[in-house]
């Protein structure tokens, strides 16, 4: 297949893969030629008769790989952002033969014996401190893989390693088939009394895309609580929508979890941890179980009094409406209500002030520009995976080009739920390339010809995921290994999480937070009220969230040779025995369909946003208290922390902008835990 576009690099602006002409029929071909040509690129390293050096052992391996990267990054992001039968096909074919390239390479005795030579000699080498930390990582990825495990022993590990990543992507495409087949279908508009005159079209107008003409359907978002919640007046309707989001893939994912912790476990034995727990947070930021252990205890018993607090409050209001006692269902619709009267905050009336064009660029990029001076040009010249993702040119302060940008913003069936941030090119000194990034959302698609209006947290998300972005767009390494977000996982959301408090600095809010009909700015008082309220429900999200963090470190410090029988009976012991079994807030991910933990790479590291926000919260005080202009420390911030990737240690960064090591008081007042 010689036409195959992944054959040969991009001839586009920054490598941008050329999506005209790639379709799904090209991914197999190069995929299987990718892996093919790193294994002969690897062979030639371990040919090589010259001694083991920097150069012809660590460079040469950096290099290696360049078409599987090339063609594993589009796929990656198809099978997330806009997935097919076909391409669903070619996933479970690749997933155990990506896993079992990859054993092939970490795996192979005599690069390992190259690499550890160079090791145990490197203070003789006289590296710098980039190289040093290449050297030393790559060591250290190569031991935990299993390098030095013996032949039977390696055998295993590649077995696991293939049904593990199997299972994975089998676990994903029935989350997406199941959240697919639980939307919620209702007959008339009445049902949705409640919720917006547009949002009432946009359920009209997804019934449409989806086939089910003159009906409304409400299309699930990948948490167990869904927005409309809070405004539905129907309680019946909530329950159903709230039931269908909880009992998703229940029958067919309860059984994979099971399997998937017990092989992660033998996995983890093999490599000589007591528990998967122990094996990923040993090379986390947090280090050890115990300090994760730690953190955990310190916020469960105040955040569960926190969310009784808000309970209490909200019975006084659902009596009135003769509600006894506060189901699940109830609580986001209370909560709502509570806002409402105390606060005098009406999420629904607030969206109008939400229009995502003006977010985007009077928000977003607004924001960095002013503490990054960057710009942005959108380039409808350049074709994205698909129609709906848009391709942004984003300029320096002295109108030097950094790198592209691409938003993916709307839900779609093809789409699994949720947001995340991607690079289709990673900034490399060593390849000359720089940053294509791209952040892909879930916002509900209006009825033609009308506005997307976001509500409160669909603006957060949008901030959030751009600050991945630019984690991204700002690298500055020599080495891909280190590019970017390819930092520890407990690390790499306190960046993006940062960038959440540009959507209510006073300069960036007032900018975009404007009427989309009459141009008139949210309302001052209001938004003192906004900030008010936003201390009311804390115990809520953190429970929620806290529930599902114990939920994964419950899966994954399971040992090996412990038998679990049921999922959702191991899942009820759990919360119960950790305290945080509240009834009435699920979890914020149920086990069948927590795929941050069983697709998606989190397992065992869920605990890594609230671990991370540690950092956030301490940096935001920095950020408002440094005596620096938003300007001087926003290039502080780039130059020694987003800039830096995986080259130094991250903690390192930390310090090197804030001056000291983090401290947790700021994330316990910001989460009244104080």
């Amino acid at each position: 297949m010689t036409e195959n576009p992944f054959f040969t690099p991009s001839t586009l602006v920054y490598e941008l893969p050329p999506f005209a002409g790639i379709r799904e029929e090209h991914y197999l071909p190069a995929y299987e030629r990718g892996m093919a040509e790193q294994l002969a690129e690897i062979a030639a390293i371990t040919a090589d008769p010259e001694p083991p050096s920097f150069a012809n052992t660590l460079v040469a391996l950096e290099r290696s790989g360049d078409l599987l990267r090339r063609v594993d990054a589009v796929f990656r992001n198809q099978s997330a952002a806009d997935t097919t039968d076909v391409v669903d096909e070619v996933d479970a074919k690749v997933s155990p033969l990506l896993a079992a390239h990859h054993d092939a390479i970490h795996l192979d005795r005599a690069l390992f014996a190259r690499i550890e030579e160079l090791y145990g000699r490197r203070a003789e080498l006289s590296l710098d401190p980039e190289s040093l930390r290449l050297l030393e990582r790559r060591h250290t990825a190569f031991v935990r893989s299993g390098a030095r495990l013996g032949a039977a022993e390696q055998e295993r590990l590649r077995e696991l390693n293939a049904e593990l990543a199997a299972l994975g992507t089998t676990f994903q495409q029935n989350v997406n088939a199941a959240t697919r087949a639980a939307a919620l279908v209702l007959d008339s508009a009445e049902e949705l009394d409640g919720l917006s005159a547009d949002a009432i079209a946009a359920a009209a107008e997804n019934a449409r895309v989806l086939g089910r003409d003159g009906k409304y359907v409400l299309s699930l978002k990948n948490t167990s609580g869904q927005p409309e919640l809070a405004l539905l007046t129907d309680r019946s309707v909530r329950e159903r929508l709230l039931a269908a989001s909880l009992g998703r893939a229940a029958d067919s994912n309860g059984p994979l979890a099971i399997r998937m912790a017990a092989l992660r476990a033998e996995r983890a034995r093999l490599l000589g941890h007591p528990t998967h727990a122990a094996y990923v947070v040993a090379d986390e930021t947090a280090g050890t179980v115990e300090a994760v252990d730690a953190l955990l205890a310190r916020l469960v018993e105040p955040a569960v009094a926190n969310a009784r607090r808000e309970a209490a409050e909200l019975a006084a209001v659902a009596a009135a409406d003769g509600v006894e006692e506060i189901a699940a269902h109830d609580w986001a619709y209370y909560s709502e209500k509570v806002r409402q009267s105390s606060y005098r905050v009406d999420a629904a009336a607030l969206r109008p002030y939400f229009e995502l064009e003006r977010v985007l660029h009077d928000g977003v990029f607004h924001a960095a520009g002013l503490a990054y001076g960057l710009t942005f040009t959108e380039r409808p010249d350049l074709t994205a995976h698909h129609p709906d993702a848009r391709v942004f040119e984003v300029f320096e302060e002295d109108g030097g080009s950094l790198g592209l940008f691409i938003g993916d913003f709307h839900a779609r069936a093809s789409k699994r739920g949720g947001a995340w941030m991607d690079e289709l090119v990673s900034q490399s000194g060593l390849t000359g390339r720089r940053p294509v990034v791209l952040n892909t959302l879930n916002i509900a698609r209006p009825a033609p010809g009308e506005p997307v209006l976001l509500t409160w947290d669909e603006v957060r998300t949008l901030f959030h995921e751009f600050g991945h972005a630019l984690h991204g767009l700002f690298s500055d390494v020599r080495y891909p290994l280190f590019s970017g977000t390819a930092v520890p996982r407990d690390f790499v959301e306190f960046p993006s999480q940062v960038n959440e408090m540009w959507m209510v600095r006073p300069e960036v809010l007032a900018n975009y937070a404007r009427h989309h009909e009459t141009g008139e700015p949210l309302p001052a008082e209001l938004v003192e009220r906004m900030a008010a309220a936003e201390g009311f429900g804390q115990g809520f999200r953190t429970v929620e969230y806290l529930a599902a963090t114990l939920l994964d470190w419950a899966w994954h410090t399971v040992p090996e040779g412990r038998e679990i029988a049921d999922a959702e009976e191991f899942e009820a012991r759990v919360l119960a025995e950790a305290g945080i079994a509240v009834p009435a807030i699920p979890p914020r991910y149920r086990t069948a369909y927590f795929q941050h933990i069983f697709s998606s790479g989190y397992s065992a590291g869920y605990y890594a946003y609230i671990w991370s926000e540690v950092l956030d919260a301490d940096t935001v005080r920095w950020f408002e208290g440094n005596g620096r202009s938003v300007r001087e420390s926003g290039e502080l911030f780039r130059r020694e922390l987003l800039a830096r990737g995986y080259s130094r240690d991250p903690l390192d960064s930390f310090r090197a902008v804030v001056g000291r090591s983090p401290e947790t008081a700021p994330l316990l007042a910001r989460r009244g835990l104080a």
